[in-house]
């Protein structure tokens, strides 16, 4: 449905950027995460029809719509657009509003698709209401519903949760996903929030320097980082120092790990070791110690800060039920299945 090949985008003689290349099949949710200035926003825009592409192909449903000597204008692409303000008209009801890209079809035909959007969205017997009169979720999926009325091929989301709180972007980022996936839509959300990404995603790219970091499935981006900056940028981690006995096993301070597929390095390499919270299990029993330097309490769970023999840090989830004070030194027991090692010369 929608293909990216090495695209670029710049703005006269400055790169936002470069190279980026993925593909969704029909009904596939992706989404681009990183930081403020990683290119997400800007190639986002290229693919809707706004911004120009200095170099490389997109292609939807395998019809070229932009490349470095056409463009297809955004009007004509049948793509439908969530703004992060939502961009809706405050003198128009939500019916009004729901309806506005309908006018080539009649008023019954109109009356008809926004009544089935209503429905769709959660928003039954509130077409008569001013958007001054909603919340900030019900606004949202005004937006939505608006975006989708014409039956775009593709649904692109700018950040389209960004102004709401932490619950209710959960909540609706389910729902907007189920809405999706029961229509059978193909979209691309950015979004600088990764558990919006997890919540709302079949595919994630993560961005950084307007180059594109990972494309994966949010298991892959998890377990199998490609690099230093995915590793750091998805989920929580810290960086163990070990040596590789072999292209299978590493020795670190807290034992020897491995695993049956070899990886890329070579025995003696020394090298970083991705330690996720969850791969420090807390055992009172164990004859591993580790001295709490820091909590945060995360209602089920507490999040341990933890210094480990040879001074270095790791973290630990543990059931909230356990409470050790900052200075004690608890039993851990590492459990790492996936060894994803950084050579230490390595960056990037």
């Amino acid at each position: 449905m929608l293909e990216l090949r090495q695209i670029a985008v710049a703005y006269q003689s400055f790169t936002v950027v470069k190279d980026v290349s993925f593909q969704l099949a029909a009904g596939e949710i992706g989404c681009l995460v990183g930081p403020s200035g990683s290119g997400k926003t800007s190639l986002l825009r290229a693919i809707a029809g706004f911004e120009a592409v200095h170099q490389g192909e997109i292609l939807l449903d395998a019809e070229l719509v932009s490349s470095s000597s056409q463009m297809l204008p955004a009007e004509k692409r049948q793509i439908g657009v969530v703004f992060q303000d939502y961009a809706l008209f405050p003198h128009l009801t939500v019916a009004e509003n729901i309806s506005f890209g309908l006018h080539r079809q009649n008023k019954a035909q109109q009356q008809a698709k926004v009544m089935q959007l209503l429905q769709l969205v959660g928003l039954e017997g509130m077409g008569n209401r001013f958007i001054h009169q909603l919340s900030g979720g019900q606004q949202q999926r005004v937006a939505l519903a608006r975006a989708l009325a014409p039956e775009p091929r593709l649904l692109l989301l700018d950040e389209p949760f960004s102004g709401l709180d932490a619950d209710l972007r959960d909540s609706l980022a389910k729902d907007i996903r189920t809405i999706l996936n029961q229509l059978g839509i193909t979209a691309v959300m950015v979004t600088h929030d990764q558990h919006e990404a997890f919540a709302m995603a079949d595919w994630i790219g993560v961005m950084a320097h307007g180059m594109l970091q990972q494309w994966g499935t949010p298991y892959q981006l998890y377990h199998q980082p490609a690099n230093r900056f995915v590793a750091d940028f998805i989920g929580q981690g810290d960086l163990l120092t070990g040596q590789m006995l072999d292209s299978c096993s590493v020795q670190t301070c807290l034992g020897v790990f491995r695993q049956a597929e070899p990886t890329k390095l070579t025995a003696g390499t020394t090298v970083d070791l991705l330690v996720r919270p969850d791969d420090i299990l807390h055992d009172d029993q164990s004859p591993l110690r580790a001295k709490v330097l820091s909590r945060a309490f995360r209602g089920a769970h507490m999040l341990y800060q933890l210094e480990v023999g040879n001074g270095e840090k790791i973290s630990c989830l543990a059931p909230s039920h356990h409470q050790h004070a900052i200075g004690e030194y608890i039993g851990i027991r590492p459990e790492i299945d996936d060894l994803v090692c950084f050579a230490r010369a390595s960056i990037g």
